[in-house]
């Protein structure tokens, strides 16, 4: 593991991160073990969110024993001053310290919420007020819109920014790396996998790899997938000509709107299961019609519940047609479960 300076922060940080979303989903003992594993194998670098439901919690159970030698970024998507400062003492709490490394205002994407944070009574005075406090070092921010990115790293207010980055989507390494290294802001790059729809960590490694101030934070649900990502940054980084060919499979697959499983959007006061649905597309494609068909008896009739009022998609940090997208993929499903030989939504594994 090499150790690189994250922009104007100073601070020295491994060459990937830690990611906090997947763990969400384990117990306490299993994200605890797969943290601790990181942790052995040389990250120094976690980042979460408030937003995470209880990924703080499990953070500060796994690392606070290890707290001085780590660099710790949480995230808040509160404008105000008041929400802000709740949640920076809130997520202190739950990471078990008394200090942030990294806070960073969360999906900065649009001018209103840039508008709100920098305003009175905004986010911002409640940050700076934390940072006089000692209980932040520093202040970054993320972004999902590439021309809000590059006008961030331009203000001069923030030490890092993440932006979603990848082989799938590259836009960033023209417009807002360069910016950036200009104005000696750290980026860290969310997505490394594109949300989990790029399942080789070789593929996905090798292309970051080449960006070498750029610190991927992946996120990890195993113990195993720890390892395979890190066993990768003990070799020498080589592009092969198969590694192109899977990058070019997974580019036409994906095509450039597709869900990256943020769950931004969620939930759905109608109950549809938005995320599932949008990518049934994909699963298709993988399994085939019948299964998945089968697979998705329990989800895809759930988009019949959805009255187009697009709270979802005014929610999404990518702008994608949500409404129209689960609607397309009702009546792929339905079709697939005609070829199937299925008329009534029964009979799945759900």
């Amino acid at each position: 593991m090499h150790y690189l300076t994250l922009g104007k922060t100073g601070m020295k940080v491994s060459e990937v991160g830690f990611g906090g979303i997947p763990i969400i989903r384990l117990s306490m003992e299993d994200a605890v073990a797969v943290l601790r594993r990181a942790l052995e194998r040389g990250v120094t670098l976690f980042d979460t969110a408030n937003l995470y439901m209880d990924s703080e919690e499990k953070f500060g159970r796994a690392l606070a024993s290890e707290r001085q030698r780590l660099v710790l970024a949480t995230k808040s998507i509160k404008r105000d001053r008041a929400g802000v400062e709740a949640e920076i003492n809130l997520s202190l709490e739950r990471l078990r310290t008394d200090y942030l490394d990294l806070f960073q205002f969360h999906q900065v994407s649009q001018e209103n919420d840039l508008e709100a944070i920098t305003g009175p009574q905004g986010a911002l005075e409640g940050v700076l007020r934390a940072q006089e406090a000692g209980k932040i070092r520093h202040v970054g921010v993320t972004s999902h819109s590439l021309e809000m990115a590059v006008r961030l790293v331009k203000m001069g207010l923030f030490s890092t920014i993440q932006f979603p980055f990848s082989f799938i989507e590259e836009a960033a390494a023209e417009a807002l790396h360069p910016a950036a290294r200009e104005a000696n802001v750290g980026v860290m790059a969310m997505k490394p996998f594109c949300g989990g729809l790029v399942d080789r960590a070789r593929v996905a490694f090798a292309y970051l790899r080449q960006y070498s101030d750029i610190i991927p934070l992946p996120g990890w649900d195993t113990v195993a997938g720890v390892d395979e990502v890190l066993d990768l940054y003990e070799q020498e980084n080589v592009i092969t000509p198969e590694d192109r060919a899977e990058m070019a499979r997974y580019r036409q697959e994906l095509g450039d709107k597709f869900c990256r499983r943020c769950e931004y959007c969620q939930p759905c006061p109608q109950g549809v299961l938005i995320t599932p649905a949008m990518l049934y597309g994909i699963v298709a494609h993988r399994m085939g019609p019948a299964k998945a068909a089968a697979f998705a008896t329990k989800i895809m009739p759930t988009v019949k519940q959805c009255i187009q009022c697009q709270e979802c998609e005014a929610r999404c940090p990518y702008g994608l047609p949500i409404a129209e997208t689960i609607q397309h993929h009702l009546a792929l499903f339905e079709e697939h479960c005609r070829v199937a030989g299925e008329s009534e939504f029964s009979g799945g594994e759900g």
